[in-house]
């Protein structure tokens, strides 16, 4: 690889891990109409839906659709690699870049999480107190 200053792009990780809450977390709770479409899909793509809840395994396969679409990289440094590769770089490179994408995408789902715990806590307190105050 070329020297380069080592730089870390979120945005891929973000769009993903939005994405996943919003596909496992959000809509399946917005009504019956999603349940409804998931329910419908082919045998495939509903073990697909049910296998990707996984933020890991969502995250490493959304990254992949998320580069080639946007033409970001989570790890820019990984677009400069060594001329001996040839024609496998570019693949390499796109998997290497998915699985760090990949393992942001599990933190930020567990780090949200581990916050949502507290914080629900202390919302249902804080409602709990105000009731008790009326």
């Amino acid at each position: 690889m070329v020297d380069s200053p080592m730089t870390i792009n979120f945005s891929i990780a973000l769009m993903g891990l939005t994405l996943h809450i919003l596909f496992w977390d959000k809509l399946p709770d917005w009504g019956t109409w999603f349940n409804t479409l998931v329910d419908k899909l082919p045998k495939p793509l509903a073990y697909l839906y049910d296998a990707w809840h996984c933020p890991y395994c969502f995250g490493f396969w959304v990254a992949l659709a998320l580069h080639a679409l946007t033409q970001q990289a989570t790890l820019p440094a990984l677009q400069n690699m060594p001329d001996f590769l040839g024609g496998t770089a570019m693949p390499i490179a796109w998997f290497l870049d998915a699985l760090v994408t990949a393992l942001f995408i599990y933190v930020g789902s567990l780090l949200l999480k581990a916050l949502a715990g507290p914080a629900l806590t202390g919302h249902q307190k804080m409602m709990a107190f105000k009731q008790s105050q009326q």
